[in-house]
């Protein structure tokens, strides 16, 4: 027992210190909120305008189909509820596409080398939070990824079943047009012979 009580506060401020160094140095590591905001707003614009592109794709398609068969094709506002509802569901679930972010955030986080400091001042209990931040973000990470692929595959079946609409449409349309077509063109062959015959 030989310190004196001066010098031992003296050693807690300063470990005080190093600590609330040690913590800053975490929190900005661990600071993956802002990155992964940047992130998603990315990756869900980008959704949005791939949505938006196949939309366009398909009403270009409408509307050239319509010029042939206007009265069979299905109307241009179905094709573009059907785009909505796919970015609809992009954005009525933001916050699955944000975790599956903020997961992949924490990972690249984790797998940056930590400092020398670190290692000295918090050793064990860093090892040990560093743990249970992977597994959270693994986890997180899981579901967003889940979350991601429902979307893009509702987004997927409702375009294609447009495009199928869209093509049963245009084929019956088709052939009805044929068939009267092939029907009036008989129907002026027989007159013509009849024409002929008298």
């Amino acid at each position: 027992m030989g310190e004196e009580p001066a010098a031992i506060r003296e050693q807690i401020e300063q470990t005080r210190e190093r600590m609330g160094e040690t913590v800053d140095a975490i929190g900005y590591k661990a600071d993956v909120p802002a990155r992964a905001r940047e992130s998603i707003s990315d990756k869900v614009q980008g959704v949005r305008e791939k949505i938006t592109g196949a939309g366009a794709q398909i009403s270009d398609t409408v509307s050239g189909a319509g010029a042939q068969f206007s009265d069979a094709t299905p109307d241009v506002r179905d094709v573009k509820r059907a785009g909505r509802q796919a970015v609809g569901m992009v954005q009525e679930n933001p916050l699955g596409l944000a975790v599956g972010a903020a997961a992949l955030g924490f990972l690249a986080g984790m797998l940056v080398p930590s400092t020398r400091v670190e290692d000295e001042q918090l050793g064990p209990v860093a090892d040990q939070v560093k743990e249970q931040v992977r597994q959270t973000g693994q986890e997180a990470l899981e579901r967003g990824r889940q979350v991601a692929q429902e979307t893009a595959q509702t987004a997927t079946e409702s375009a294609k079943q447009a495009a199928s609409d869209i093509k049963d449409t245009a084929q019956q349309s088709a052939q009805h047009h044929g068939d009267e077509l092939k029907s009036s063109a008989q129907e002026s062959a027989q007159d013509v012979r009849r024409t002929v015959s008298q």
